[in-house]
């Protein structure tokens, strides 16, 4: 699991599966309700440290942005990192303020099937190459001034949220 690998890779104290109450890219319809989707990411948490959290209903938010801004508010003294896959990396461009984003947290780059290779082509890679650290860096990537990011190598990791979701009666 991603999130176990950021504990160790990053030397993170915590990981927040943040279970998002809805995606402006992606239809609602066939979206299960957001109180059995907090159950399932739940349900996969075995680690303490690794702690299912549906915080952006409570924040009201809906864009990645201004749930970041909105966490940094909350809690100044944490030092919050981004995990993501290599696939959203490279649509990073689609989402709303994605510069803000980038400009904002420190961001952790998981391989992914098929689009690992492509990454250094894309357009967040090309627009913040000064950005990129080292992934021997990785340690210190959480307290990195943004913009910063880096790739941590690893086995690409075939499963995907979709056909995780596939599996799971709702």
């Amino acid at each position: 699991m991603i999130a176990e690998a950021a504990l160790k890779r990053l030397g993170l104290d915590q990981v927040w599966l943040m279970v998002s109450p809805g995606n402006p890219l992606k239809p609602r319809a066939g979206m299960a309700p957001l109180p059995q989707r907090l159950a399932s990411a739940q349900a996969i948490t075995h680690n303490p440290r690794i702690i299912a959290t549906a915080i952006e209903a409570k924040l009201g938010t809906i864009y990645t942005r201004d749930s970041l801004r909105r966490l940094q508010q909350a809690f100044p003294r944490a030092h919050f990192v981004w995990l993501t896959g290599a696939d959203n990396f490279i649509q990073l461009p689609r989402w709303h303020a994605w510069r803000d984003i980038v400009r904002r947290i420190p961001i952790a780059v998981f391989p992914r099937p098929g689009s690992s290779n492509f990454l250094s082509r894309c357009e967040v890679a090309q627009s913040f190459a000064a950005a990129r650290k080292p992934a021997r860096a990785a340690v210190a990537l959480a307290r990195a001034r943004p913009p910063a990011w880096l790739l941590l190598p690893a086995r690409e990791d075939s499963a995907s949220s979709t056909a995780i979701r596939a599996q799971t009666p709702w």
